[in-house]
């Protein structure tokens, strides 16, 4: 079989790369790379430069490279920039998949695995969010994730492709350096940012409903998040009448607190006390997982834990960024 990936010289969409590549995937890269670099592809990776929402590109690739399923990571992912640019949002979320949906279904593609979010599921009232938890969305980059799993699923059943949508929590850390998260929109690397500079980290928000008053969330291994990918994949070449949809995440939550602490350690300034902002919108105060149904639906359970998610990330920030440290 031969994947694209959409988005693949990203982040998150190298280490799904990496691991479709390293369990002997044929894989073939789409990237516009806005935000991707071709440094981070294995060697002999193809890769095509371009949007998904070039129809005609998008329809060249599949044809040129024989591709039988989609892994589409390509998109926005700002909970604050999609609140002040909501049109780009629906742009290059919405616009952008169902460009992609109506070249792989013209092109006979049979398999479609989505990357989705836990921004879909808002501010939801539970101690352990599961796939049957109520969407409310609080943002648009949430809602352009729930309308692309509508989207993705009507199109599976329209036109007969085995469908997944991932539910990503929150990512961080890196499989080797060189893969490490290059931006700063991430609580991790906003913060290593925010020490090299001298600042104190931020934190947005101290007064929500949760024990130290500061948000909750799941963390996950962006090393945990390909594995994931890899095993959704494997279903789907095998059940063509797959329809999935699936929380990734570790089913524990850390609060920005607890991580700004652990980062700190990490980076030897534990003396450092962070700088109180006001509340981003669009954050809701706590956002944890249920990882049940994926663990019985495709035997796949996390294995990193929230201490090498930062040292895997500040090995990588360090590698981007190196001089001396506090």
């Amino acid at each position: 079989m031969t994947w694209m990936i959409t988005g693949g010289a990203g982040y998150i969409g190298s280490h799904v790369v990496k691991a479709m590549a390293d369990a002997g995937e044929r894989v073939v890269v789409l990237d516009d790379l806005s935000t991707g670099d071709p440094a981070r592809l294995p060697a002999g990776v193809p890769l095509e430069r371009g949007s998904v929402l070039d129809g005609e590109l998008v329809a060249r690739v599949l044809r040129d490279h024989a591709v039988d399923g989609i892994v589409h990571v390509a998109g926005k992912k700002q909970v604050g920039e999609s609140v002040e640019r909501p049109l780009h949002y629906y742009r290059e979320n919405v616009t952008g998949l169902q460009t992609l949906l109506e070249a792989a279904a013209d092109a006979g593609v049979r398999r479609f695995l989505f990357s989705s979010s836990a921004a879909v599921y808002g501010m939801p009232d539970v101690d352990l969010v599961t796939e049957s938890t109520e969407c409310l969305p609080m943002s648009p980059y949430g809602e352009t994730k729930r309308a692309g799993e509508w989207l993705v699923r009507a199109t599976g059943r329209a036109h007969g492709m085995a469908t997944a949508s991932l539910r990503y929590f929150n990512v961080a850390g890196a499989v080797s350096p060189e893969l490490g998260d290059p931006g700063v929109s991430n609580l991790v690397p906003m913060v290593f940012e925010r020490l090299d500079r001298g600042e104190r980290p931020l934190v947005f928000g101290d007064d929500y409903a949760t024990p130290d008053g500061t948000c909750v969330r799941d963390y996950i291994h962006v090393e945990d998040i390909a594995s994931a990918h890899l095993a959704a994949a494997g279903r789907l070449a095998e059940d063509p009448a797959a329809e999935l949809v699936l929380n990734i995440g570790r089913g524990e939550g850390v609060s920005v607190a607890e991580m700004i602490r652990l980062i700190c350690e990490v980076t030897g300034h534990v003396d450092t006390e962070p700088e109180i902002a006001p509340r981003r919108p669009g954050d809701p105060a706590r956002v944890v997982a249920s990882a049940d149904l994926i663990r019985r639906e495709l035997g796949w359970t996390a294995r990193h834990d929230v201490r090498r998610m930062v040292e895997s990330a500040w090995q990588g920030w360090r590698l981007r960024h190196p001089g001396p440290r506090g």
